[in-house]
């Protein structure tokens, strides 16, 4: 154990200007600046306009998700289809760490992305994917031959959201997923949309490209990686979405009937800085799993190595020394020209998470019930992931997120933007987990389809049994960004894969239940018997 980052931020963070942000992408940021100068200062030729006019509309890559059509994967097969899985997103990282730092040769060559980097791409992926058919046959089980046709990646301009979603197959839960952690009403729908003008103007379109030559200013964040003054919008001009008595407090899990008791730990806002950028969930064994750095609380042991004897030994930072449960997230940060411990690191700043990351000011973990009846037990090394890091190219199938302000959760919750609160207001992340299991399975090969949201009337469908839902928010003190002239001045957002661009409908959250036997039965009962405890 031990590769759990724990290092004291300095409180003389050092400040530099946001070029070195950009600097930090292999210079992707401020090669936008120059690649649009460039482009404009010589046309000379019809194709040479083609080649950047192209280029200028190509922010990202978007590739099908292998792992999301995975159905069932022997035991002999896991640990080496989640190595190739892990290879085939840190290939995407690798090919968009290629695209961000080659801007002057895709505005000169218009086949350039074609030949240097999504065709390359594809040959690579292919191979990994084959290799993924051979671990599963060989330990006796059925390849799905269509995956072999996910291969190919497409390229993606910041304007078109959903771009690469075709092929990924996530809709997984029988339409159970558009309900988006069961408490969020029609909140999936709005995203802040009602302000129009920002969602879909010009700030959507540049990916902070067109503004590259603001980079040394920390406008448009990260000078080409994200987010963008389009991400951002001011929630007091919001058209009300959310239903009073849903959201962050609301208990529309258990509404009036069926369990309507509460279970709260108390686990900490990390202040001890546990952090890493593995994922134990979605690639067990590989270090730098998930390309962004988390926040854990609960389990102090979490990384990439940790078998599930190791988690039940190890220490908790919660109260009840009962929950050695691991609660995981990625970090918020604010991109405000300052460079924290990773700003040199694989999955900090050299894959474009830069910035000051933000411990939260509260991190309220509770479990809930079920409307409809009773709640059981869950089972010991349950694991439960929530939203979906690749959201913004895999579209929003398995997207569950919820940005809002203190004093606004019962009236807006934003999906994809992130709130400027007005002064005295903070920065809210709510997630609402699947509270549906299959009744016998820990985990499952896609990681989702052993659990499912509850149905709108509040029951589980195809026999799955009603479980407590977790419920996490968290709560920031974050500076408020300034919109100017298209451009977001130090903006805040959450780590994410550097080919997603640091969108807000990326958030998603990570849990492994370490409950003992005794606890988890005291909040089982606490749960269906109406009471609250802790």
């Amino acid at each position: 154990m031990g590769r759990n980052i724990r290092k004291r931020r300095s409180s003389m963070a050092t400040k530099a200007v946001a070029a070195s942000a950009a600097l930090a992408l292999g210079g992707g940021g401020l090669i936008w600046a120059n690649f649009y100068a460039s482009a404009h200062e010589s046309n000379s030729g019809q194709n040479q306009t083609k080649a950047a006019n192209a280029a200028a509309q190509v922010a990202t890559i978007s590739c099908p998700d292998v792992g999301q059509k995975l159905t069932n994967v022997p035991n002999g097969a896991k640990q080496g289809v989640a190595t190739e899985l892990a290879n085939l997103d840190k290939q995407i990282t690798e090919a968009y760490a290629r695209l961000a730092s080659t801007r002057q040769a895709q505005a000169g060559d218009a086949s350039f992305v074609q030949n240097a980097i999504t065709g390359p791409l594809k040959e690579k992926r292919a191979a990994t994917i084959d290799r993924i058919r051979i671990n599963i046959q060989r330990s006796g089980g059925q390849f799905d031959n269509s995956l072999s046709q996910l291969a190919a990646c497409t390229t993606q301009g910041t304007n078109n959201t959903n771009a690469g979603q075709a092929g990924n197959g996530q809709q997984n839960n029988g339409g159970q997923q558009q309900n988006g952690g069961q408490n969020n009403g029609g909140q999936q729908q709005n995203g802040g949309q009602q302000n129009g003008g920002q969602q879909n103007n010009g700030g959507q379109q540049n990916g902070g490209q067109n503004n590259g030559g603001n980079a040394g200013q920390g406008q448009n964040g990260q000078g080409g990686n994200g987010p963008t003054a389009a991400d951002f919008v001011d929630i007091t001009k919001v058209q009300a979405n959310a239903q009073l008595g849903v959201g962050a407090n609301g208990l529309a899990a258990n509404g009036n009937g069926g369990s309507r008791g509460t279970f709260t730990s108390n686990c900490g806002t990390n202040g001890n800085d546990n952090h890493n950028t593995d994922n134990v969930i979605v690639a067990p064994g590989v270090a730098n799993g998930a390309h962004h750095l988390h926040d854990y609380v609960g389990n102090q042991n979490n990384d990439a190595f940790a078998s599930d004897q190791e988690l039940l030994g190890a220490g908790t930072s919660c109260q009840n020394q009962g929950d050695k449960s691991s609660y995981f997230w990625p970090v918020l940060r604010v991109q405000d020209g300052s460079q924290d411990f990773d700003q040199n690191n694989d999955g900090g700043g050299k894959e474009g998470n830069v910035g000051k990351i933000l411990q939260p000011a509260q991190a309220q973990i509770k479990f809930v019930g079920n409307k409809k009846g009773k709640v059981v037990a869950m089972p010991s090394a349950l694991r439960i992931i929530t939203g979906d890091a690749k959201a913004f190219v895999n579209g929003n199938a398995n997207a569950n997120v919820n940005w809002s302000c203190t004093g606004f959760e019962n009236k807006v919750q934003l999906e994809t933007q992130y709130p400027i609160c007005p002064q005295g207001s903070q920065v809210v992340r709510t997630t609402n987990f699947q509270s549906c299991w299959d009744g016998k399975n820990i985990d499952s090969a896609n990681h989702r389809t052993h659990v499912a949201f509850v149905q709108g009337n509040g029951t589980c469908a195809n026999g799955f049994k009603a479980i407590p839902q977790l419920q996490v928010r968290l709560v920031y003190n974050v500076p408020a960004p300034k919109l100017q002239n298209g451009t977001v001045v130090n903006p805040y957002a959450v780590d994410s894969f550097p080919e997603n661009l640091h969108k807000p409908i990326t958030d998603h959250n990570d849990f492994i239940n370490f409950f003992s036997k005794n606890l988890m039965n005291k909040m089982v009962n606490c749960i269906n018997t109406g009471q609250k405890c802790k």
